[in-house]
């Protein structure tokens, strides 16, 4: 039976004190029904709280969701400014100091969106100045001796190894090597274009390659819409077919790729993996987030977000493309037949890319290259992706995570 006018306990969903009264079973119900609906309540002897009650009743709860309910009305950049503060101390603070506030409603930004947020297009640029202030040269060998030493740099390779030559730190990371230091194979159609770390190999399958291990993205979204068949004189493909058939220009051909990861410390030029015909080239700015395998296996089609450049042509077997893909403080790529390509530029839109065909009247087979030719530059270490066609039989002579050089083999037939 209910008592009148006995103070039963907070609500803690509204906030007040339910007070019963003579009003009757139904007042009697509810006031039953909050007891019922507050931990530690209804289970304490003699309507005393127990401790995980006192806790509860002294953690302010209401004022918390009254402040998050404000947060969730206000316009996305304010939420933004008013949440990732707490989500930096949420990661960064130990023992989760900040996770009663899940509790109550707040949820933390993810890390991969946080990430995003991070101007990296601006601090690349900022980074690229700094790399061109001359140095003092009593300060030049200190600044260097610190890089060869943080990530293992073979100066003995270097065509000049007197650290005080390199006026910046763009010159050092763009310097060049002994023509002795990197023999290109001859054995073999496919070299490697660049020092690096073999990060994945193998068919196309499914209109899909591989960043890293389990961690896919989108060839079209990769290499971007089918160049037109004038440019590359591929016969017409049917409308049905996959975006993968379509580059596949000879009958009982496969899609191959392979991804190269160059470290700060790698020669960072890199050049033509075999002989061939570059006929197009394709800009795509964008971000310019790590391409480090780790941020790899968490950033689902981080290639298909960063600032990237994409050569196509063919070779004797079909279709070649070789893509110099942009990573943070490397916003500048530099093909060196292309003096009209500039990267990182203040302002881009979203999803956007830009074309230059090489095939021409006056010069209507493109760019020729060597295999072993110089092609092109990075302006500290990124990640070249190779995708081309080639018969069945085509053999990588590669293992994931190996350590390459430029001019040893890839693959062969």
């Amino acid at each position: 039976m209910c008592q009148s006018n006995t103070l039963q306990g907070p609500d803690l969903h509204t906030g007040k004190w339910l007070r019963s009264g003579n009003g009757g079973s139904s007042s009697c119900a509810r006031d039953q029904h909050s007891q019922l609906d507050s931990p530690g309540l209804a289970g304490s002897a003699g309507g005393t709280p127990n401790r995980r009650t006192r806790f509860r009743l002294q953690f302010p709860q209401l004022a918390l969701r009254r402040r998050l309910g404000q947060l969730s009305c206000m316009s996305r950049p304010a939420l933004k400014l008013r949440s990732w503060p707490l989500t930096i101390l949420y990661y960064l603070l130990p023992f989760g100091a900040l996770k009663p506030l899940t509790r109550v409603g707040w949820r933390p930004v993810s890390r991969v969106a946080l990430y995003k947020s991070v101007p990296t297009r601006l601090l690349s640029r900022a980074w690229g100045r700094l790399n061109q202030v001359e140095l003092p040269t009593w300060l030049r060998k200190p600044v260097y001796s610190l890089y060869i030493w943080t990530f293992g740099v073979n100066m003995k390779e270097a065509a000049v190894e007197d650290l005080h030559h390199y006026r910046n730190l763009s010159e050092f990371f763009r310097r060049k090597l002994k023509p002795q230091a990197r023999p290109v194979c001859c054995l073999h159609s496919v070299i490697s274009p660049s020092d690096g770390k073999i990060l994945n190999f193998g068919q196309v399958k499914n209109c899909e390659v591989e960043q890293v291990k389990g961690v896919t993205y989108s060839l079209e979204s990769f290499l971007g819409p089918r160049i037109s068949t004038e440019d590359l004189h591929f016969s017409e493909a049917s409308p049905g077919n996959s975006f993968q058939q379509q580059l596949v220009t000879k009958e009982g051909n496969e899609l191959y790729h392979c991804v190269i990861y160059l470290a700060p410390g790698d020669y960072h030029c890199f050049h033509s993996p075999t002989d061939w015909r570059v006929s197009h080239r394709r800009h795509f700015p964008g971000s310019l987030m790590s391409v480090n395998p780790g941020v790899a296996r968490w950033i689902k089609e981080l290639f298909c977000h960063n600032e990237r450049v994409v050569l196509t042509g063919d070779w004797k077997h079909g279709f070649f493309s070789l893509t110099a893909v942009g990573a943070t403080n490397v916003g500048s790529i530099r093909i060196y037949f292309d003096q009209d390509l500039h990267t990182n530029s203040p302002c881009y839109s979203k999803g956007s890319y830009n074309d230059f065909s090489f095939v021409s009247n006056n010069n209507k087979e493109g760019i020729p290259m060597r295999k072993g030719e110089h092609l092109g530059e990075f302006n500290l270490g990124s990640t070249i992706v190779l995708i081309f066609e080639a018969p069945k039989d085509f053999k990588f002579h590669l293992k994931a995570g190996q350590k390459i050089r430029f001019g040893e083999a890839l693959g062969s037939l």
